[in-house]
């Protein structure tokens, strides 16, 4: 039987090695209660260890406003986002469907395989994914408008949200940087964000696209609610009690 203070320390190192961990795995792990699990959450939050979420706790670095660059995010489990990138080629409309694409190196792999003989309009506010697209003769491209942010490349601004309150397409592809059954799909920047936001508007489906290692985590700004999203595509390594609760609320998870 350990003690409170050896309890919290093996809490705190467990969620510090796994990235995000269940109440109900921490009660099973250490054979106590659910509510003795949340105090001892509540004492390492307030130590600066850990931080609390919907149903567990994340490492006190996983609510950030630091956002990588997009070389640093290519380099980046390009693995599991070729899977996902795969997975989601099933959730494309048919031949003269439309198609948005939200920037971010997964739904880049996304655009990097789109058949070429399939007709398409895609609309993209990503300057690479503008880029890639532009030399596929099957795909129609509109290009978003409005100041091009360095770090993600892509348009944002009251130009581009603008824009996008004109048009209605079939599926929404987006990223995320942090996915949390409780609050829902969330990014570090408001302008990107508010970008975001409106595709989920003008999607009459909205499929998010995501690793696993995003899940459990929340980022500064909500873009979306759980119900908000109709599809998560994410990777085999995706906790499997997150995903029964994004199941639960309502999302149906691929797994690549």
């Amino acid at each position: 039987m350990l003690y409170p203070e050896e309890r919290q320390q093996a809490m705190a190192a467990m969620v510090a090695d796994r990235g995000r961990i269940a109440v109900a795995a921490l009660s099973e792990e250490f054979g106590v209660t659910t509510e003795t699990v949340r105090r001892d959450l509540a004492v390492l939050e307030r130590a600066g260890m850990l931080r609390r979420v919907h149903g567990g706790a994340v490492p006190a670095g996983a609510l950030t406003l630091v956002e990588p660059g997009l070389s640093e995010r290519h380099r980046s489990r390009s693995e599991q986002k070729r899977a996902i990138a795969a997975a989601a080629l099933q959730l494309l409309p048919g031949a003269d469907g439309s198609i948005a694409l939200d920037g971010g190196t997964t739904t880049a792999a996304l655009a990097e395989i789109l058949p070429a003989d399939r007709r398409l309009l895609a609309v993209t506010s990503s300057v690479p994914i503008a880029s890639r697209l532009s030399l596929t003769p099957a795909i129609t491209l509109h290009v978003l408008g409005g100041r091009v942010r360095g770090v993600t490349q892509c348009a944002v601004g009251e130009t581009t949200v603008r824009s996008l309150a004109e048009l209605r397409f079939d599926v929404a592809f987006l990223g995320a940087n942090g996915i949390a059954p409780g609050h829902g799909f969330t990014t570090p920047d408001d302008a990107e964000a508010a970008v975001k936001r409106a595709m989920v508007r003008a999607g009459q489906r909205t499929v998010v696209l995501a690793d696993s290692s995003k899940l459990g985590r929340e980022h500064l700004v909500r873009y979306a609610a759980i119900e908000e999203v109709d599809v998560l595509v994410t990777d085999d390594g995706a906790d499997p009690e997150m995903v029964a609760e994004l199941e639960k609320a309502g999302v149906e998870v691929v797994l690549a």
